[in-house]
């Protein structure tokens, strides 16, 4: 169980986000945009910080809180930039159960299977984390 994290955790885990996510959709749909990358830092920081709080042994209940809070900001992102500024960086109106075509219900179960393997990811993370911060004290005069 990830029972601690700082705000410096963040300096490594976003970026680690954002050329995940964006690696993950080249992927699935070939290309990406700048903007997903924001996007993508933004969440695994939230993941890992759901990660950190949450005991490993409720890990379907951490996968979805994941899962919704990855939707959220996919959700405020979508508004954003496909309502907001017409970039039309996607558009999910032809799948089911979407909600202005900014999310859906599909997706969303997607989200959740991979956030169930992110918590290891984040586990592993923080232990590395924590093993450069004594390192780091050790070294100090």
């Amino acid at each position: 169980m990830l029972t601690r994290y700082k705000f410096s955790d963040f300096i490594f885990i976003f970026p680690i986000g954002a050329a995940g996510y964006s690696l993950l959709e080249v992927l699935w749909r070939g290309y990406t945009h700048w903007s997903m990358a924001i996007t993508g830092g933004l969440c695994f920081c939230i993941i890992y910080q759901i990660s950190c709080k949450l005991p490993a042994k409720r890990l379907v209940q951490q996968t979805f809180h994941c899962a919704f809070a990855v939707t959220g900001i996919e959700f405020a992102a979508g508004c954003i930039l496909n309502l907001l500024f017409k970039m039309d960086v996607w558009d999910y109106s032809d799948l089911p159960f979407h909600l202005l075509g900014q999310i859906c219900l599909p997706y969303f179960f997607l989200w959740a299977l991979l956030c169930f393997p992110l918590h290891f990811l984040c586990t592993a993370l923080s232990r590395w984390i924590r093993r450069l911060e004594r390192v780091s004290a050790d070294n100090c005069i």
